[in-house]
């Protein structure tokens, strides 16, 4: 079984609007709300791919009865720990320029982190467990390492920088850092594929198995110890970047669960987020489908 645990999740409430101007009234045009956080994005993706999971984390309130039902009504199946307070609701403006505004998210305490930690341990060594995304501030910043320190089976960490760096001595199978996070753990601006690749490959030293660098409009890398792939990607028009990284993991993931080779997983996983790029929400299989084969691999 495939296990995603979103420790600080959200209800993304999505407003689209030609123009924005504070100060004054601003009137949306269309709006969406998604269940939201990064593992529970890769749970929806896989649901797509025909993939099961079981979301993992913690829910609070009306919009943690939001995000299950979300869930329970796409068919996937959760396991969430309840906390006193509300899930944050995070607000994405979409006009001339994306804009965001996410909130901390709720308290958490030290009993519920126990409970999700026995999640953890009662694991087995077959399974993988997703780790993607933010903490709340009431959580210990090593909860990371502990999770992965104590995890029996595969390990797959989408995170950012110090969060990322805690896990490496646990050996995740693959981790995702974007070009901006990865120029953030090393502190230097990256301009070309060979600085990216020596970057990746030093955190491979460091502990990780794989490494799956998101490039935005330039692609993605995947690099490991003895080969690296370059991704191009199809030019399209970029309605929503929310859950396009998220989406790249899950694809990654489904095509390892489906027996595919490590070429065509990470094919898979560079069309999932491609498509994702070009929908108002995570892309479903027939629009991945559809961009899969526009996909082009080279070996650098």
């Amino acid at each position: 079984m495939i296990y995603t645990v979103t420790l600080n999740p959200s209800v993304d409430y999505i407003v689209f609007t030609d123009t924005i101007k504070l100060g004054e009234l601003n009137r949306a045009g269309q709006t969406y709300k998604f269940a939201g956080g990064k593992g529970i994005n890769v749970s929806r993706v896989l649901k797509s791919h025909g993939v099961e999971s079981t979301a993992l984390g913690f829910t609070g309130g009306f919009p943690g009865e939001f995000i299950k039902n979300s869930l329970q009504e796409a068919d996937i199946m959760t396991d969430f720990i309840e906390v006193a307070e509300d899930t944050r609701i995070n607000i994405k403006l979409k006009g001339a320029s994306e804009t965001e505004i996410n909130a901390p998210g709720p308290a958490v305490t030290n009993e519920q982190t126990e409970q999700l930690l026995e999640q953890i341990r009662r694991l087995s060594p077959e399974d993988t467990l997703v780790l993607a995304g933010s903490i709340p501030s009431s959580m210990n910043a090593d909860i990371y390492r502990k999770i992965a320190q104590m995890c029996p089976g595969k390990l797959v960490v989408d995170a950012e920088k110090d969060l990322l760096l805690s896990v490496l001595d646990s050996h995740p199978e693959f981790i995702k850092p974007n070009k901006a996070e990865l120029e953030q753990i090393f502190d230097r601006k990256l301009e070309t594929v060979d600085e990216i690749k020596d970057c990746a490959r030093e955190l491979i030293k460091q502990g990780a198995k794989n490494v799956m660098v998101s490039l935005g409009g330039e692609g993605a890398l995947f690099v490991s110890e003895s080969l690296v792939y370059k991704a191009e990607v199809p030019s399209g028009k970029v309605v929503n970047t929310v859950g396009s990284g998220d989406s790249t993991v899950a694809g990654m993931i489904a095509g390892i669960a489906r027996g595919l080779s490590l070429e065509e997983s990470f094919k898979l996983a560079v069309a999932s987020g491609t498509a994702t790029a070009f929908t108002e929400d995570l892309a479903t299989k027939e629009q991945i489908d559809n961009v899969l084969s526009d996909i082009k691999l080279t070996i650098v």
